[in-house]
């Protein structure tokens, strides 16, 4: 967690605010774009490195450190990540790389009004703005990292399939439904190839989880 040492933005920064409905949309333009088939896991880093010519810089102990497992380039150039992480939580490595393209498609101009390349930089651009405004950019980041990780329509799929199979199991919904749902996102964050914790939320965002409850 950043440790704020500026509590008001400056007037000329302003930090563009999407909804949640805006930020699907740009998500689903970005796989229509990039990868349209859908086939899963999503190949993010492929999809960085090779369309967006995007370097990959793993630092050692960034997050032991500085408690961030990833930042950016002002540049959009380079995206900088916690080396344990990225050579070790694979699931957390392409949540981050997932999480600064959401940075990238849309964050892009206000991050070119500023400059820096170092996590020194990068930590005095998040203490300049607010944490209001900073809240805007990350919760930005984070919801479209699940939905190009953890696109509508495969999770539909394999919500739906990871049901029929717990039914087929003789599972009682009525008696363990806590049990089934460990079951389903688990088999779930298997297929996207994410955390358990980036399923829950998409299930709950998709609103999905209320079909069994």
């Amino acid at each position: 967690m950043i440790k704020y040492e500026k509590a008001e933005m400056p007037p000329e920064i302003e930090v563009p605010y999407y909804s949640y409905a805006e930020i699907k949309n740009r998500a689903y333009e970005f796989l229509r774009k990039y990868h349209s088939s859908l086939s899963l896991p999503i190949p993010i880093e492929e999809i960085l490195e090779f369309e967006f010519k995007i370097n990959i810089v793993p630092l050692p102990r960034l997050h032991r450190d500085h408690e961030i497992d990833g930042f950016i380039s002002s540049d959009l150039t380079t995206i900088s990540v916690d080396e344990f992480v990225y050579e070790s939580r694979l699931g957390r490595y392409r949540f981050t790389l997932a999480h600064e393209a959401g940075h990238i498609i849309l964050h892009k101009k206000f991050f070119k009004e500023h400059v820096f390349s170092t996590i020194k930089g990068w930590k005095e651009f998040a203490q300049s703005i607010s944490i209001r405004e900073y809240s805007f950019l990350e919760t930005h980041a984070n919801n479209f990292a699940g939905l190009i990780l953890v696109p509508p329509t495969p999770l539909l799929k394999l919500f739906d399939e990871s049901v029929k199979a717990a039914e087929e199991a003789n599972f009682s919904f009525k008696n363990h439904i806590d049990v089934i749902i460990q079951y389903i996102v688990e088999n779930i964050a298997k297929k996207f190839n994410v955390s358990r914790e980036v399923i829950m939320i998409r299930l709950e965002k998709d609103k999905l989880l209320e079909r069994i409850k």
